[in-house]
Parts: structure tokens; C-alpha cells; sequence
């Protein structure tokens, strides 16, 4: 399917539950107070009764029934604190998956030469910020790129699930239509289409209005896409190099809330799915913690004529904060000692701990993950059996987030290779490679070495096994050249007498 040729509503009304979806998740996941209220509905009230969204139906009335929704009353300022969970998650997940750079290997060893200049710390970068990305929103895109202007070699681009249009077939990406918009002017939009089939890209941009994509123009007529005018053929396409389709879709996870529309259900589920309650719940439990030390305050209730006099018919003031006073003018009264009341409230410190703790715990078993990934339970040192049997949660995340990552990883390597050899040349064979994710979680070193000894001393290893299992992240060439620098050491290199020729 080509791109639009006429007006439509815009973005497409099939993907609205997701992308309103994705709106509430980036909300929680960018951590602004000012938007969670503005989602919600929280604003300060301006009317009689503030609240009067509360007892409303439907949709509004439900995300109003929300702490975030509960309106500041007028005349006061807000007081609500936001505990920025969601961006831990998000983070933590990236963690997990990509805390040290994964492995590609093919067969052609020129192919592998320039796939080991491509992935450099770059690539990484990339690979971590789409990891957030996609556990935020619920999926993520993987395009490869290049500008000649800036570099000798194409790279991956993270594209948001957010602007993308997606078409399955057999819950396998088929076609992406991305979009972004490139102008804003008098209430006119321009957006930038960009739809990637097998073997080639269709530009388009269109001018039209917030709700509607409009009517398709020159890409002259923006400067984000002058530059793609003149590189596309008398259709608007460029062609990649690679036959298939060079894009690849990471669903986070499996959809649950929409896995009976067939439009939607390969989108994927975002970490934050189904726990925005929990997370609401644990930023009122941390504002009335916060409240508490607020109104705990020491006070000193006086009258009216201690108060600090702003001039005849100006009234008078009170400083809250003052701690300590001294030479209040007044006249000596037999009864002055009840003229001076002090309030001093409790704080419920141990009770708001527990409950934040307790929400905090609910909140990652329900994202699929264990307290200790994140810090809790302490710093001690433990070996890597027992992290990982306190990890085990989050392990087993980790392990279905790679079982997606894998084959679209090498796939989009493939494309990257396809679109390198294309525009740059260089004799390379593009090739899917093998992925091999690195352990997150290291031995310690001291518990490997006694592995290592008692392996030896009970002669159930060979030595390459041994340096292997020592020295995991070493390639081939730097084991043996260790064997045989042990060998020498030990004595052990003499030369075969069956092969000498000594014997007759």
C-alpha cells in the first residue's frame, strides 16, 4: 500500500486505544508532575467545587477519581510529590539487556571485519536508549541509517512506537509507516511520512491540520525533507540494497489488553502496563509522608495582637517559621502563660515507610521484576549464584526480553550490512549474524578461581577448558596463545618422541 493520496484523520482512529496508551505510559515514564496532573485532570480548581469531575462518568470521571485527578484547592499550593518509578523500571530493563555490548559473529571474515567497525559504542548507546524506549511504551523500531555528510558507514536508529503505523501479517511486520511532525504554522501542520516496504522507502510530506493529515505537497516545500527530493525516483522511493524489509519491531513484551484486535495485538506491552494505579498510590503514600513533616512543624498559637502589624487598615502577619521570639512589646498579664499555645503533630515516619516499601514491592513483582535488581535489601556482597537466585524474577524477564531482541537484533544487522555494502561498497557478503547476549550478572573472581583449581587438581578439565571457563570473554586466539604460555611454564611443551623420529 502506497502512501496516503488524499486527506484522512490523522494519526490513523485504529490505532487511537494504543497511542493513547502510550501517552499515559510516557506521562508516568517522563516523571513531570505537571503532565500527570494534566492527565488526570489534578489542575487547580477555579470554581465552587473543584471536584465536581470526580463524580462525573466515563473515562473522565475514572482517570478523576485518580489521586493525580484530585484537583488543588484553590488558594493553595500543590504539595504533591512524585516518586519518578517508572523511570527506574525503564531504566533497569535497559540495564539488564544491555549493560555490556552483545556479540556478532559470521562466517565471512571480511563481513566480520566491518560488522566489528559498525558496532562500536555508538551502536550501544543505541541499543540501551531503544531498550528504555521500548519497555516505556511498549515497543520499538530498529532502521538502518546513513548521511554521507557525517560518516564513512551507515549506523541503527531507534525510531518511538508512538509515531509509527505498523501492518502485520502473521504477527510478522510487514510494512511501517513512520511519521514526525517537521512544522507548526497558523494552525497548519506539516508531517513527514516516511513508509519502509521490501526493498525500498517512500517519502512524503503533507500539509494538513492537528486532526487531519491533509493534502500531500513538494518535499521542497520543508527544509527536513528538501534534501530526500533529490535522491527519490518518480515515486517518492529510494531503494535500500536489501530485499527484505529494513526495519525490525521489538515488542516488549506480549500484549494483553488488546490481544483480540487484530491490529493492535502485536504492538507489545509496555513494563508500566497495569501498575499506574500502584504507582498513583505510591506517590499519595510519599505526599503524606511529605505532609506530615510539613504540618509537624512546631507551631505557637497566639492572639491576634502578637502579630506583626503591616500598618493601620494593612491587617497583620504571622511568620511560620520563625522558631524563637524575643521582645514581644506587651503588658504583663497574671493569665499571659495560656496566651501562648504550642502544636506540635506527630510523624507517622515507620507507618509510611511500610506502606511505600510494601508498594514498591508490588509494583516490581507486578512489572516482572525482584526488589534486589533495583537496591533493595542492601549492598552486600554476594556471589553471582546468590544474586542470581535473589534476581531470579528479573532473570527470567531478562530471558524472555532477549528471546524478542534475538532474531530482530540479527535481522536488523542483516539490513545494516545490506544498506553498508549498497552505498559504501567494500566486498562485503551481508549475512544474519549470531547473537549471543552477554552474562549481566559476573562471577566473582576469587569463587571462579577455586572452581578453576579444584577442576584441575581433580584432572576433570583441560587446561583450554579451564582458561575458557576463567577468562570467558577471550576470543579463540588469546586462549591458545594462554594454553601455551601454561604449557611452557609447567614444563609440559616437549616435543612428541612417536613424532622425533628417535626411535627406530
Amino acid at each position: 500500500m502506497p502512501l496516503p493520496m488524499g486527506d484522512m484523520p490523522w494519526p490513523p482512529p485504529h490505532l487511537k486505544p494504543a497511542l493513547d496508551a502510550m501517552h499515559a505510559w510516557d506521562t508516568w515514564w517522563s516523571g513531570e508532575p505537571d503532565r500527570l496532573e494534566a492527565l488526570y485532570g489534578g489542575t487547580s480548581g477555579t470554581g465552587p467545587d473543584p471536584k465536581r469531575l470526580q463524580y462525573s462518568s466515563g473515562m473522565l470521571g475514572r482517570l478523576a477519581r485518580w489521586w493525580w485527578g484530585t484537583p488543588t484547592a484553590p488558594g493553595e499550593r500543590r504539595t504533591k510529590v512524585h516518586v519518578p518509578i517508572a523511570g527506574d523500571l525503564c531504566s533497569g530493563s535497559a540495564d539488564l539487556l544491555f549493560s555490556e555490548p552483545p556479540k556478532f559473529t559470521v562466517d565471512d571474515a571480511a563481513t566480520q571485519d566491518r560488522l566489528d567497525a559498525l558496532s562500536d559504542d555508538g551502536m550501544l548507546a543505541t541499543l540501551q536508549t531503544a531498550a528504555e524506549v521500548g519497555a516505556a511504551l511498549g515497543g520499538v523500531y530498529l532502521r538502518p541509517v546513513y548521511d554521507k555528510d557525517i560518516a564513512d558507514r551507515p549506523w541503527l536508529d531507534a525510531v518511538h512506537a508512538d509515531g509509527a503505523w505498523p501492518e502485520f501479517r502473521w504477527s510478522r511486520l510487514s510494512a511501517v509507516t513512520f511519521w514526525k511532525v517537521v512544522r507548526k504554522e497558523d494552525g497548519q501542520v506539516w508531517r513527514h511520512l516516511e513508509r519502509h516496504e521490501r526493498g525500498v522507502i517512500i517519502h512524503g510530506l503533507y500539509q494538513g491540520t492537528k486532526d487531519s493529515l491533509g493534502r500531500p505537497v513538494p518535499l521542497e516545500d520543508s527544509q527536513a525533507t528538501q534534501g530526500f527530493a533529490t535522491v527519490v525516483n518518480d515515486q517518492g522511493a529510494i531503494e535500500t540494497g536489501y530485499d527484505g524489509l529494513d526495519v525490525a519491531h521489538i515488542p516488549n513484551q506480549s500484549s494483553r489488553r488488546w490481544r483480540k484486535d487484530p491490529t493492535l495485538k502485536d504492538l507489545g506491552r509496555s513494563d508500566l502496563d497495569g501498575i499506574e494505579g500502584l504507582m498513583d498510590q505510591l506517590d499519595e503514600t510519599y505526599s503524606s509522608w511529605m505532609r506530615d513533616i510539613r504540618i509537624g512543624k512546631g507551631r505557637i498559637v497566639v492572639p491576634n495582637a502578637y502579630l506583626q502589624s503591616m500598618g493601620p487598615g494593612q491587617g497583620a502577619t504571622w511568620n511560620p517559621d520563625q522558631e524563637a521570639f524575643a521582645g514581644l512589646d506587651m503588658l504583663a498579664r497574671a493569665d499571659s502563660s495560656g496566651q501562648l499555645t504550642v502544636a506540635q503533630f506527630a510523624i507517622r515516619v515507620q507507618e509510611h515507610k511500610d506502606t511505600a516499601e510494601d508498594l514498591v514491592n508490588q509494583i516490581l513483582r507486578s512489572a516482572g521484576y525482584s526488589g534486589q535488581t533495583f537496591g533493595l535489601g542492601g549492598d552486600i556482597a554476594v556471589t553471582a549464584t546468590e544474586v542470581v537466585s535473589k534476581e531470579r524474577r528479573s532473570m527470567t524477564t531478562r530471558g524472555k526480553k532477549i528471546l524478542r531482541w534475538r532474531p530482530a537484533l540479527a535481522h536488523a544487522i542483516e539490513a545494516l550490512l545490506a544498506v553498508d555494502q549498497a552505498v559504501f561498497g567494500g566486498g562485503i557478503t551481508p549475512q544474519k549474524p549470531t547473537v549471543e547476549f552477554e552474562d549481566s550478572v559476573q562471577e566473582d573472581p576469587l569463587a571462579l578461581a577455586n572452581t578453576v583449581d579444584v577442576l584441575r587438581r581433580a584432572q576433570a578439565a583441560s587446561t583450554d577448558t579451564l582458561v575458557r571457563m576463567a577468562h570467558p570473554e577471550w576470543d579463540d586466539t588469546m586462549v591458545s596463545a594462554e594454553v601455551e604460555r601454561i604449557r611452557q611454564e609447567q614444563g609440559m611443551a616437549v616435543p612428541d618422541p612417536m613424532q622425533s623420529g628417535a626411535l627406530p
